[in-house]
């Protein structure tokens, strides 16, 4: 029940109890003693899981921070093994509500994790890599936590650092960001303006609605606009500009013919960053393979020299100039393809066996990303009474599934 994200409170329904014991031929238990008995079995047999596939591995870690529907600051911890020869296993390990979000706490949950992980004594050289957003309090802890763990890496996830490329390509281009925010307006909510759309423009999907917090969705919808324009065009015509703010503005940006160009300029050079975003997400890539991803983005705006293109070079180059994690995982990619031979600038207590257990290391933060979407799965609205530390064992249950 609890994998499947069920509530435990189903257990009282009449129907589904004579169910489960007519075809299992037990005493179902009320919801209570699951919730008091079962629930913490569960957990500690799952802790004891991941340790077991832990044990004797290189690691790597990432922890991230989200505000969830309570206001509650609730940090996510995920680990992963480093293997040699195939991608490891990713588990995660804990969920946490912090009182404060700084690096302080930061860097104490780190170490409260790894003794979950290893209770009778931390193995702080089989930590290799640790993955964070690029936040100051996330780089201040992880330089404070380099200092226990000397062997550590700290790399920021190069998906939020496409992500502000797409930021900074956004704030070059305000027309067009108006021109996006108001048609969203238009059929947001708009039934009778939604149907007014798919009659006269029937090959042509809605509009799409952007949300800025998801990564590479405004250059989708930019990409959206540029293939689509003539017919958007042709559908706010025919609607009156009396009726709405949204309507009589969206009708004056899209006759602005710089609008159009500049969409043709956005799609034409800069299209490709939500697919490389995706990309990067992907689980279980080979290190040479993410380097390349971000290689292929900068050779790709190096080309483009009109002033923005010039200022989002200029950005790109700085995003990756100070993730130092990212050019010592470079060094080290370039060291396992065989061309490198110089260990110069990487931790002086690597070695070369530490170096080969980073041939699948990651340089995103999506996993732990991900385990946030499942924490909103599971405190839903009519589930607001859960208990944090109860929400915690479920969601570590949840995910984390094992084979054997």
């Amino acid at each position: 029940m609890m994998c499947a994200n069920i509530p435990l409170n189903k257990i009282m329904n009449t129907e589904f109890r004579s169910f489960l014991e007519k075809y299992t031929l037990k005493e179902i238990p009320c919801e209570s003693i699951l919730r008091k008995t079962y629930l913490n079995e569960c957990y500690e047999e799952t802790i004891v899981k991941i340790r077991k596939h832990v044990v004797g591995n290189k690691i790597w870690v990432s922890i991230d921070e989200s505000t969830d529907i309570e206001g509650r600051f609730i940090a996510n911890v995920i680990v992963g093994t480093l293997l040699v020869d195939e991608p490891g296993d990713i588990f995660l390990l804990t969920s946490e509500v912090l009182d404060k979000v700084n690096f302080s706490t930061i860097a104490k949950l780190f170490d409260a994790s790894m003794f979950i992980l290893w209770p009778d004594g931390i193995r702080h050289d089989d930590v290799l890599l640790f993955v964070s957003d690029a936040a100051p309090y996330m780089k201040k802890a992880g330089t404070a936590i380099k200092a226990l763990y000397s062997k550590m890496i700290h790399v920021t996830c190069l998906a939020h650092g496409m992500h502000r490329i797409a930021e900074e390509i956004r704030s070059h281009f305000p027309k067009v960001d108006k021109l996006i925010s108001r048609v969203k307006q238009v059929f947001l909510k708009a039934p009778s303006r939604t149907i007014l759309f798919k009659t006269e423009a029937p090959g042509i999907p809605l509009p799409l609605e952007p949300i800025l917090t998801r990564w590479g969705t405004w250059l989708q919808a930019a990409s959206y606009y540029c293939q689509y324009f003539k017919g958007i065009y042709k559908v706010l015509q025919l609607l009156d500009s009396s009726d709405a703010i949204s309507i009589r503005e969206a009708k004056i940006i899209v006759s602005d013919r710089s609008v159009e160009m500049n969409l043709t300029f956005i799609h034409a050079n800069y299209g490709f960053l939500p697919t490389t975003i995706t990309q990067l997400e992907k689980q279980k890539l080979p290190l040479h393979e993410s380097i390349a991803i971000v290689k292929s983005v900068e050779n790709k705006l190096k080309h483009i020299i009109d002033e923005a293109g010039t200022a989002i070079k200029e950005k790109l180059k700085n995003v990756l100039e100070k993730n130092c994690g990212y050019n010592e995982l470079k060094k080290i990619s370039s060291i396992l393809t065989g061309e490198a031979t110089s260990m110069e600038g990487l931790p002086e207590d690597l070695t070369g066996n530490d170096l080969a257990h980073f041939k699948y290391a990651p340089i995103t933060s999506s996993d732990v990303e991900r385990s946030f979407s499942r924490y909103k799965n599971v405190l839903t609205d009519n589930r607001r009474s859960f208990d944090i530390e109860n929400i915690k064992k479920v969601l570590v249950i949840q995910c984390n599934t094992f084979t054997d």
